[in-house]
């Protein structure tokens, strides 16, 4: 395997800015994640902030805690923003929670979007897909080809290590968050979306944040029981013992009657495997 070196990762970085300098203006879709963050911050660089705009798709599946960063990194970055709202909870399609919900919500999401750049006479509309996102179950990617949303991270080979390490070098503060999918991702497939189940999920999510628990972190909706995903370091210290039971203080607080440490620790795309949709390690939520 070839080592990616600092200088092939500016290499890298300046063919993105060629790329959105021959598109002349972009609209980002903008959730505030590492590779939406980044990709906006680098098309600024290179279009100046009079030929960007950021989008934020605002709905009850997306968390709070996100939405916070997303404006932080904008106003740290000069980058203009724009936050619309978005209804995918209408759809008695996404809201039944099939396989490719994910499909329904961001043709919901660009569906909003594309009168936005038409209006404001922006080029393109993109995205922040990478190149790891290829070997994901992601059937948002098909909303988007079909809306003609360009991925220029992936195209031009950009993987999540490689975003980390440009994003740590510019200071972009997401540079090492974890991933952070929709709310939705923690319910299993099957079960309906509803904005309580959405708000009940990130109320324990942010109680446990707010014990100090870092790292990639999950609690997955199962009716009255929440089971809860840690990275394995992590687990460690929480599982047992006073933590344990603070732990568990935390997400009862937050409307569940039971909870499970699940003892595997967080496992990437852990509901996709349980509905056969991937095999283990594929996933990504």
């Amino acid at each position: 395997m070839t080592e990616t070196t600092p200088e092939l990762l500016l290499e890298k970085e300046a063919r993105l800015a060629d790329w959105c300098r021959a598109h002349g203006s972009v609209l980002v879709g903008f959730s505030g994640g590492v590779d939406s963050a980044y990709l906006a911050c680098v098309a600024v660089d290179a279009l100046g902030s009079d030929h960007v705009l950021a989008v934020i798709g605002r709905s009850a599946s997306y968390p709070e805690a996100q939405w916070a960063r997303a404006r932080e990194v904008a106003a740290t970055f000069d980058i203009p923003v724009l936050e619309v709202n978005t209804d995918e909870m209408s759809d008695p399609r996404y809201a039944a929670n099939p396989v490719n919900r994910c499909y329904f919500c961001k043709n919901e999401l660009w569906g909003r979007l594309t009168p936005v750049a038409e209006e404001r006479g922006l080029a393109v509309i993109v995205d922040g897909t990478n190149a790891d996102d290829r070997s994901d179950h992601r059937p948002g990617r098909q909303a988007a080809r079909e809306r003609g949303v360009e991925s220029p991270l992936a195209e031009l080979g950009f993987t999540k290590d490689d975003i980390r390490s440009l994003s740590k070098r510019r200071g972009i503060q997401t540079w090492s968050q974890p991933s952070s999918p929709c709310l939705s991702s923690r319910l299993p497939y099957g079960t309906a979306v509803t904005p309580e189940r959405l708000q009940r999920v990130e109320r324990a999510e942010a109680a446990l944040r707010a014990l100090g628990i870092t790292g990639n972190l999950r609690v997955r909706y199962f009716g009255e029981m929440a089971r809860v995903e840690l990275d394995a370091p992590v687990l460690e210290v929480w599982q047992a013992g006073v933590r344990r039971a603070q732990l568990e203080r935390a997400v009862r607080e937050a409307g569940f009657a039971e909870v499970e440490v699940d003892p595997r620790g967080f496992r990437s795309g852990n509901l996709n495997v349980l509905a056969g949709v991937t095999s283990p390690g594929d996933g990504a939520t």
